[in-house]
């Protein structure tokens, strides 16, 4: 498509500021919309829109997390907190220069196609509202920002008196002190408040509707995503499951000896769930174990097996919804988090339209969005050729299919094993270097 003259990142966070970069780094002419007022993301904690809360550490190692071209310090904790994520980020811009192509302050209200191939980027700004017409567009806006809460027909939701949060507005124990606290869902900010109740409410109460494996930090003395890490570069992912399920079973035994549901998938099928303190807390009673919630009223809780509890505060971690606003429905499909990308980030039907980090990883996000941004870069810069658009649906579709017979219908669009497509990006940047040095598409499926 040649050299854009201007290509728009909108998003400022880790996945903006890798495609901030690669573009740099190509010669490919970029301007940078972050709605905050700092760089960053949702590791800032304190800004709009972020969801970090106080005690909040990587729940993926740091060798594990940290880009290949601006590695973490040595000298760091193998799981560093979200104050040290956050300078991390912000030394990466100051270090790479990022800040002058950055506008924050700038909201990006609409994203318009245009007939002859441009697109023009709307943002509200400091000084009024803003419009750049560009070449290209690249959303890198993050998909933990609108908070995913209960159906207001839940049974109950109008006549329950105890307070009700999303996990997105937990900042610290300090809402937790005194409190009978119900926290629910399995993932890792459940775990984490969960915890910190333990230590801060007067009672803890954790509710799970399905079971998830709880993977400790540590296994055999090394960060445990370290483990599968050495596991995924020598087998596949079937194969791995059982080894890893084994070594749980043996270090950390089944989920049901701690009171929690019993997992009905296997290892590696969902997002992994870690944490150190969750099971010593509840064989020591100080979390209580709940399955699914069925019903509310007044300050009562009924849960699927037939109890009840009075709680003060319900913490829903239940995550979020991918949310777009500013693009156009008919270029979301069914929606962000079924739209199907080539790879995970080109848009088929939509030239000049990419994203960087919508997507679920089994580990961290920054080495994939890294090498996301590099892949983008050396396509806009000319170096690299995506297949002809029926090939890349061809693609998506047999990605589809892997991803839905591995995970279910949990988002299969948007899910990646960390090693794996790690490794297919780098094979599909030479495999597109390829085809824009021949000028052949050749066809492609499916990652291993």
């Amino acid at each position: 498509m040649g050299v854009p003259q201007r290509v728009a990142v909108i998003g400022a966070g880790a996945a903006g500021l890798a495609a901030v970069k690669a573009l740099r780094d190509a010669d490919v002419p970029t301007v940078g919309f972050e709605s905050a007022e700092q760089v960053g993301g949702l590791w800032v904690y304190g800004a709009p829109d972020s969801p970090a809360y106080r005690t909040l550490h990587l729940n993926t190692s740091r060798g594990r997390t940290q880009f290949a071209d601006h590695p973490m310090p040595t000298d760091w904790p193998d799981y560093p907190d979200h104050r040290r994520v956050a300078g991390y980020l912000g030394d990466y811009a100051a270090r790479f220069g990022l800040a002058d192509t950055i506008r924050l302050r700038h909201t990006v209200e609409r994203v318009t196609q245009h007939p002859n191939g441009t697109w023009t980027v709307a943002a509200s700004g400091p000084n009024g509202p803003v419009e750049v017409t560009v070449d290209a567009v690249v959303v890198a806006n993050g998909h933990n920002r609108v908070p995913r809460l209960p159906d207001p027909g839940y049974p109950g939701t109008c006549t329950c008196t105890a307070e009700q949060i999303h996990s997105h507005d937990y900042r610290g124990p300090e809402q937790l002190a005194g409190r009978r606290v119900l926290v629910v869902g399995g993932g890792n900010s459940a775990m984490d408040i969960a915890v910190d109740a333990s230590y801060a409410a007067t009672r803890t109460l954790l509710s799970l509707r399905r079971g998830v494996w709880v993977v400790p930090k540590y296994l055999l003395g090394r960060p445990s995503d370290t483990l599968n890490g050495a596991l995924a570069r020598r087998l596949p992912w079937r194969l791995r499951q059982r080894i890893s399920q084994t070594m749980l079973s043996a270090t950390v035994g089944n989920p049901a000896r701690y009171g929690l549901p019993a997992p009905t998938h296997g290892f590696l099928q969902d997002h992994p769930t870690l944490s150190d303190g969750l099971l010593s807390r509840l064989t020591h009673g100080d979390v209580e174990a709940r399955p699914g919630v069925a019903a509310l009223d007044g300050d009562r809780v009924e849960f699927t097996d037939g109890r009840s509890d009075s709680v003060d505060l319900i913490i829903w971690c239940t995550g979020y919804r991918v949310d777009v606003p500013f693009l156009d429905a008919a270029l979301l499909a069914g929606g962000a988090d079924t739209l199907p990308l080539y790879r995970h980030v080109f848009h088929p039907d939509a030239p000049g339209l990419s994203f960087v980090g919508l997507m679920q990883s089994t580990g961290s996000a920054f080495p994939l969005v890294e090498a996301q941004a590099k892949l983008i870069a050396a396509h806009l810069a000319g170096r690299y050729a995506l297949p002809d658009p029926e090939r890349q649906r061809a693609a998506c579709r047999a990605e589809l299919r892997a991803a839905t017979a591995r995970w279910g219908q949990r988002r299969p669009a948007m899910r990646v094993d960390f090693d794996v497509y790690l490794a297919e990006l780098a094979r599909e940047l030479t495999a597109g270097t390829r085809r824009a040095r021949s000028g052949t598409a050749p066809s492609v499926g499916a990652p291993r």
